[in-house]
C-alpha cells in the first residue's frame, strides 16, 4: 500500500491486485464490486495481459484511522 497525492490535494491509498486468467470477467467484476461497496474501493487502472492475466489499482481516500484491511480477491 502506498500513498499518493491527488491534483485536489487528498490523499490516496491503493492496493494494487492480480487477476489470473482462468477468473473469467464476470466473476472478477462482482469481486471488485464488492470491494467498491463495503471497502470504499474505487477503480483506478486495469492493465491485461497477453496470458489473459489482469493487474488492477484500486484507491480510495486516505481515512485516519482507517480500520478496513486492504483488499483480498476470493477466486
Amino acid at each position: 500500500m502506498s500513498a499518493g497525492r491527488a491534483e485536489d490535494g487528498a490523499d490516496w491509498e491503493y492496493a494494487p491486485l492480480r487477476i489470473p486468467a482462468e477468473v473469467g470477467r464476470l466473476t472478477a467484476a462482482a469481486q471488485l464490486s464488492l470491494q467498491a461497496e463495503f471497502g470504499g474501493w474505487e477503480l483506478a487502472r486495469v492493465a491485461r495481459y497477453a496470458d489473459g492475466s489482469r493487474r488492477v489499482t484500486l484507491r480510495r481516500k486516505r481515512r485516519p484511522n482507517n480500520p478496513l484491511p486492504l483488499p483480498r480477491l476470493s477466486i
